[in-house]
C-alpha cells in the first residue's frame, strides 16, 4: 500500500467509524424511546432490557453500514476536495481511479463482512433478542419454537409440528398433531393439509386420524374438518413470524427447497433468499455512487452538503429496494430480479455519473 493509499484509507476509516457509531446510536436511541414504555409496563428487568438492545446491535450495524459507507465516501472526498488535495493529487499525475481504489476496496470488504455476519452472527443474536422481548419480558408462550425447517409446539400430552405459518391468513400448513400418554407413547396422530385459526381455536382440514395401541396403528379415519383444543395462540406464532428475515442465505435456501418439495409456494422466501446476497453488496454500490457525486461537487462540497446528499441518496435506495423486494415476495417480479434491481439501477446511475464526470 502506497503512502497516498494509506492516507486516504485512514481518513476514510475515521469518518466511517464516526458515521457507523452515529447511525447506530441514533437508531438505538429512537428504538429505546419507542419501546421503554412497553418494557416498563411489562416490569422488565434492567438487565433484560440491556441484553435486548445488545443482541439487536449487530442487526442494526448491518442495516446502517451501506448508508454509513455512502456518507463516509461523500465526506472523505468532499474534505479532500475542499482542501485542494484532490487537485494536488491530480497535478502529480494520480488518476481519480487510483484515488477511489481504497474506498472501493474497503466497501467491498465491508460487503463480505456483512454477508458473513448475516450467515454466522445475525441468526443467533436475533433469535435471542426475540426470545428476550417476547418470552422473558412480555411473557408470551415459550413452548412455540421455530427449528430450521419446522414449527414445533408442545403442550401437556400434545406435540404439534407444522411446515409453514402464513400470518396474513392465520393458517398453518402441513400440520401433524401427536397425542401421547404419560409415558410419551403415541395414542393418536392427526395429519392435516392445514390448520386455520378461528379466533378461539384451531380447525384442521383434510386430516387423516390414526389411533395407536402398543406402538402400532389400529384405526384410520379421514376427517374433512376437525377442531382441536390447544392453548396455542396466534400471537405465539407471530413471535416468530419474521424468522426468515433472520436466517442466512444457505439456511434459507435449504428452507425454500424443502417448502417447494412439500408443494408449498416459496416465492416470498425466494425473494428474501436472493436479498441475502444483494443487500450486503449495497455497501459497494453506495461507495460507487458516492464517488462521482462527491467529485462533481468539487471544492463546494462541505460536511453539511455531504450529510444531506448521503441521506437523500441512501433513503432513496432503501425505499426503492423495499418496494421492489415486496414485488418479488408477491410474485409480481421474479425473486432474483426484485432482489438485485435496486443495486442494478444505482450501479447504472453511478456508471453514467462517472462517464460524464469532467476529469
Amino acid at each position: 500500500m502506497t503512502v497516498l493509499s494509506r492516507y486516504i484509507t485512514l481518513t476514510y476509516m475515521r469518518i466511517l467509524g464516526l458515521s457507523v457509531s452515529a447511525f447506530v446510536t441514533i437508531y438505538l436511541l429512537i428504538d429505546f424511546l419507542e419501546k421503554i414504555s412497553k418494557f416498563t409496563q411489562a416490569h422488565a428487568a434492567p438487565l433484560d432490557i440491556l441484553l435486548f438492545f445488545l443482541y439487536k446491535t449487530p442487526s442494526i450495524v448491518n442495516q446502517v453500514i451501506p448508508l454509513a459507507v455512502l456518507m463516509s465516501t461523500l465526506l472523505t472526498l468532499g474534505i479532500l476536495s475542499r482542501s485542494s488535495e484532490i487537485i494536488a493529487m491530480q497535478s502529480c499525475g494520480i488518476s481519480l481511479r487510483k484515488i477511489a481504489e481504497p474506498l472501493l476496496c474497503i466497501a467491498f470488504i465491508l460487503s463480505l463482512l456483512t454477508f458473513f455476519s448475516n450467515e454466522a452472527i445475525i441468526p443467533e443474536t436475533s433469535q435471542r433478542m426475540k426470545y428476550i422481548e417476547q418470552v422473558v419480558i412480555r411473557g408470551k408462550n415459550p413452548n412455540t419454537f421455530f427449528r430450521l425447517n419446522n414449527i414445533w409446539y408442545r403442550e401437556a400430552n400434545y406435540v404439534l409440528q407444522a411446515r409453514l405459518f402464513i400470518p396474513e391468513k392465520r393458517t398453518l400448513k402441513g400440520v401433524t398433531l401427536w397425542q401421547t400418554d404419560d409415558d410419551m407413547q403415541p395414542v393418536r396422530r392427526l395429519a392435516a393439509e392445514e390448520g386455520i385459526w378461528s379466533g378461539t381455536g384451531w380447525t384442521l382440514k383434510n386430516a387423516v386420524e390414526v389411533d395407536f395401541s402398543g406402538g402400532a396403528a389400529t384405526a384410520f379415519r379421514k376427517l374433512p374438518v376437525t377442531a382441536v383444543r390447544l392453548n396455542l395462540q396466534i400471537n405465539d406464532l407471530k413471535v416468530w413470524d419474521k424468522h426468515a428475515d433472520d436466517m442466512g442465505f444457505f439456511n434459507l435456501r435449504r428452507y425454500t427447497e424443502k417448502l417447494r418439495k412439500g408443494g408449498y409456494d416459496a416465492t416470498r422466501f425466494l425473494a428474501q433468499m436472493h436479498a441475502k446476497i444483494s443487500f450486503p453488496f449495497a455497501s459497494l454500490i453506495m461507495a460507487f455512487v458516492g464517488i462521482p457525486f462527491a467529485l462533481r461537487g468539487g471544492r463546494s462540497s462541505g460536511i453539511a452538503v455531504g450529510i444531506g446528499l448521503s441521506l437523500a441518496i441512501g433513503f432513496s435506495y432503501f425505499i426503492l429496494n423495499a418496494v421492489l423486494l415486496s414485488f418479488g415476495q408477491t410474485g409480481i417480479l421474479p425473486p432474483v430480479v426484485s432482489a438485485w434491481a435496486a443495486n442494478f439501477i444505482f450501479a447504472l446511475s453511478a456508471i453514467w455519473l462517472t462517464l460524464t464526470l469532467h476529469h
